[in-house]
């Protein structure tokens, strides 16, 4: 059902058929947009102030913006010029795992910054403060956040999906109004290395924030690594000329493709799961099962994926060699000006 609902959302189904669920998606979508503008209002005209440094990285639609790569580059940074940083993350689908598998994945990644799971981010940041001093908090999927006041809204966009069709949810994949970007203080285009349409977008960004800073970033590989060996970093041309199997369970795994093919490995399985998914032992059989079927012995797969991976389920994957591609944002364009903006929250 995720699938078809998400199919019609992103209209990869066409034609006269879809013509009458489209419309009743249409008819949700408006309703659930009036209530996300009043609840939206209602909240924001009582949002809170915290005694700390608050920096939100969110997005306005469903699916893989990357802003968690953005919010370590933005957390290390900020580590750098000597600022005391938390994450602050809601830990999404946590009651399977132990943190979720972005706040996993950031915590793995980024030493001593403490990464905080809590619903109630007033609460989460509060604790930030009493128990670890920090001066700021980066909110890990903060847009939607209208409680809390912020110093800098920091908004990431997918330069390959844009806005897609630009309808709310159900018939598109917009969570708030575009209208709503008119709070955003930066743009991050991320993805930017594959995609060719940037002005149209950097056009539309302009009009609905004309203030904001727009900044270009690229998602860049720096290399695999063997998840039973993580400490061990593989080139990024270890893969050149191998066939590979691969698995994903993100909101953008045509990306993920795209990256692994790049650096010439040659893919001749691909598994794809729902965003955050997480797997039983059943699937990881399968997964196994179906590269065997076809002679691989290598099985690739992302980070965010292998956070959710237990000790118990990668023995599972026996003598097949399972890799995890490591990948870092870049700032490709208006990177000093982004830096600049970051440490500009601390004049005031």
């Amino acid at each position: 059902m995720k699938k078809i609902l998400y199919n019609l959302a992103t209209d990869k189904y066409r034609g006269c058929f879809f013509a009458i669920p489209k419309l009743f998606l249409l008819l949700l979508s408006f309703v659930y947009g009036v209530f996300i503008r009043v609840l939206s209002s209602a909240i924001s005209f009582r949002a809170r102030t915290l005694k700390c440094k608050v920096i939100s990285v969110g997005n306005i639609t469903l699916g893989g913006t990357g802003k968690t790569s953005l919010v370590k580059l933005i957390a290390l940074y900020l580590q750098n010029k000597k600022h005391k940083v938390a994450i602050i993350s809601r830990g999404y689908k946590k009651l399977s795992m132990t943190m979720g598998d972005e706040p996993e994945m950031l915590l793995k990644s980024l030493g001593d910054i403490p990464v905080i799971v809590d619903k109630d981010r007033f609460r989460g940041s509060r604790r930030a403060s009493d128990e670890y001093g920090v001066d700021t908090v980066i909110f890990d999927d903060g847009l939607q956040q209208w409680g809390i006041k912020k110093s800098l809204e920091i908004v990431a966009v997918n330069a390959l999906e844009g806005f897609g069709n630009r309808q709310m949810l159900p018939r598109g994949l917009l969570r708030e109004p575009l209208s709503s970007l008119k709070r955003a203080d930066v743009f991050i285009l991320t993805k930017t290395n594959l995609s060719g349409n940037l002005e149209g977008l950097k056009r539309d960004l302009a009009k609905l924030s004309p203030g904001a800073l727009i900044v270009e970033s690229a998602h860049k590989p720096v290399g695999f690594y063997d998840l039973r060996k993580p400490q061990d970093s593989l080139g990024l041309s270890y893969l050149k000329g191998k066939r590979v199997a691969l698995f994903s369970g993100i909101g953008d795994p045509d990306s993920f493709t795209n990256l692994v093919k790049s650096l010439g490995a040659k893919v001749s399985l691909e598994l794809k799961f729902a965003d955050h998914h997480n797997y039983s032992d059943e699937e990881i059989s399968e997964i196994i099962d179906k590269a065997k079927t076809q002679n691989l012995n290598v099985i690739v797969t992302t980070e965010k994926d292998a956070a959710r991976l237990s000790d118990e389920r990668i023995k599972l994957f026996g003598s097949v060699q399972i890799l995890v591609l490591r990948i870092e944002l870049e700032i490709t364009n208006n990177e000093g000006e982004f830096l600049a903006r970051l440490l500009s929250v601390y004049s005031f």
